[in-house]
């Protein structure tokens, strides 16, 4: 039951994360969902399954957060969501145009 549990917060931590990082940037409830997956899950490990098992939950939510953000990264998916286009075009300063009509001739 608790195992089950454990996975279920794990995957979830993990999901959540993703969905942070790339889905809805900012520090918002989906990262502090996440992380309290994550730390619920070694904590449920700890307290319950054993010290092994929390040690081995805490290994497991570092190296699977880290694949899923890898492994995102490295797919297609990163490119179809960035934007691709060229921006032509320029910005001319204020302090340009007082110094060029500074040097211009009044007119009476």
């Amino acid at each position: 039951m608790y195992t089950f549990l454990v996975v279920l917060l794990v995957l979830a931590g993990v999901a959540l994360l993703l969905v942070e990082m790339f889905l809805l940037p900012g520090f918002g409830i989906a990262g502090l969902s996440g992380f309290g997956s994550l730390i619920g899950a070694i904590v449920v490990a700890w307290k319950y399954i054993g010290s092994v098992a929390g040690y081995i939950t805490l290994a497991s939510c570092l190296v699977l957060s880290g694949l899923a953000i890898w492994g995102f990264l490295r797919s297609r998916t990163l490119d179809k969501m960035a934007l691709e286009t060229k921006v032509d075009g320029h910005v001319e300063l204020a302090d340009n145009k007082l110094k060029h009509k500074q040097n211009k001739p009044k007119e009476d």
